[in-house]
Parts: structure tokens; C-alpha cells; sequence
């Protein structure tokens, strides 16, 4: 590779770099991922990202097309590939004809016979010792994966881990501040039913709690109604109460 082919490739992954970190939620950051793999590793005409839920199995959360989709469906129900090789195995698998493929046996003729793809290269995406889950690479053709496939796509994996990882912690973060405000209306709606009707503590969010119920909305609604007015939402003759259903 020349010095100018090395600058050109060096300001290519910056720029992915800054795309995955403008993205807005984790689901657009794996959704740019997968593009960013068919537009700059060599050989790859398809690609999906493999999560590692928390309470769960490993699930397909993004993908170029329905092919990944498919072909990580007959992984998942064989137990067996380069998809899951990689995140248990924690090291890089390549392989360039699933049709003679030994490793994986099962999976190999299934994905043949049900998708047609050849040639599969997959990541572990990981920080620090944190599994993330796994890129993978797909094409129809064999040996579609060379050196620089593997170079690039290991580089791109990187990337990935930490923008998917700064993304769950950004989500994370406006969970708990949506759940601190939600306490702090609450909080202040008990403490004003408390004074107002004289309940104890656990009176008072029982009330918040049965009207939340009787109206099919969300406790939090009920809460900044009651922070609004100083009483609990009511059923009107006209079956309006001002709040908002539960979505």
C-alpha cells in the first residue's frame, strides 16, 4: 500500500469514526455500521451485527438485507458458526467456501442450501472485556475475503464496539434522567395529596396508584395532573379526564 493509499484509508476511517458518533440512538449507529462494511471492506456484499442481550440469546439487530438475517437464522437455531465462533472463542473467523467448510458443519450446508452465501468473515465487538457481540461479513462468492479484507473489517470492528458502547451509555443516561423526573413528580404529587387529604405516605401513592389504573394512564401522568391542580383526575360524564391514555 502506497503513503497515499495509506492517507486516503486513514481519513476514510475518521470519517466513519465521526459519522458513527453523529449517529443519534444505537439502533442508527448499527444500521451505519453495516453500511459503513459493504462500502469499505473488500469482498463484502452483505453484513448484519450480532448482540449479546443481557437476558437472552444472541440476536441479529441490524443488517444490509435480509440475507445476514437469514443466514444468522440458521446459526442461531444450529448453535454453530463463525458468528458465534467469534463472540465465544473471543478471535476473528474467516471462511472461504462454507460449501467444504469442517468447523461448522451443521450450519454450513443449512446456510448454503438456504441462502446461497460462500464466504463469511466475522468480529468480535468488545470493550475491554465486555462483549458487545459480532460483526459479520457475508458474500455469495468464494474466497471473497482477502488480507485487506481482514485488516479493514478488524479496523471497522473497533470503531464499532466503541460507537454501539457510547451510544448504550448515552440511551442509558436519558433512561435515568426520564426515571428521575418521573420519582420527582411523583414524589411531589404524594406530598401534596398527603397534606391536602391527610393520607400517610403509603395511602397516597395507593391513591395514584388505583387512579392510574381506573383511567388507563400512566402513573406519571396522573402525578403531573395532580402537581397541576392539587387533586386527582376525576371521570367526568363526558369520559374525558384531560390525561393520556397509557401507550
Amino acid at each position: 500500500m502506497t503513503d497515499t493509499q495509506q492517507e486516503d484509508l486513514a481519513g476514510r476511517f475518521l470519517q466513519v469514526a465521526r459519522e458513527l458518533e453523529a449517529e443519534p440512538g444505537s439502533v442508527a449507529t448499527q444500521e451505519r455500521i453495516t453500511r459503513a462494511a459493504v462500502d469499505d471492506v473488500p469482498g463484502c456484499d452483505h453484513a448484519a451485527l450480532s448482540v449479546v442481550l443481557r437476558h437472552g440469546p444472541i440476536r441479529t439487530v441490524a443488517a444490509t438485507d435480509e440475507l445476514p438475517e437469514q443466514v444468522d437464522a440458521v446459526q442461531y437455531r444450529t448453535g454453530q458458526g463463525p458468528c458465534l465462533g467469534a463472540i465465544e472463542d473471543r478471535e476473528p473467523y474467516c471462511t472461504g467456501d462454507l460449501a467444504t467448510e469442517r468447523r461448522w458443519p451443521q450450519f454450513a450446508r443449512a446456510a448454503v442450501a438456504e441462502t446461497g452465501v460462500r464466504s463469511m468473515l466475522s468480529f468480535r465487538l468488545f470493550v475491554r472485556d465486555d462483549t458487545i457481540g459480532a460483526l459479520n461479513l457475508y458474500s455469495r462468492a468464494t474466497d471473497a475475503f482477502d488480507d485487506r479484507s481482514f485488516a479493514l473489517g478488524a479496523l471497522l470492528a473497533g470503531h464499532a464496539a466503541l460507537a454501539v458502547s457510547a451510544a448504550r451509555a448515552k440511551e442509558h443516561a436519558g433512561e435515568m434522567d426520564r426515571a428521575l423526573a418521573t420519582n420527582r413528580e411523583i414524589g411531589i404529587a404524594i406530598g401534596i395529596l398527603m397534606a391536602g387529604r391527610r393520607l400517610t405516605r403509603d395511602a397516597a401513592f395507593e391513591e395514584l396508584r388505583r387512579t392510574s389504573q381506573a383511567l388507563n394512564t400512566k402513573l406519571r401522568a396522573v402525578a403531573e395532573f395532580v402537581v397541576a391542580t392539587g387533586a386527582l383526575p376525576g371521570r367526568p360524564a363526558s369520559g374525558r379526564t384531560g390525561l393520556r391514555r397509557r401507550v
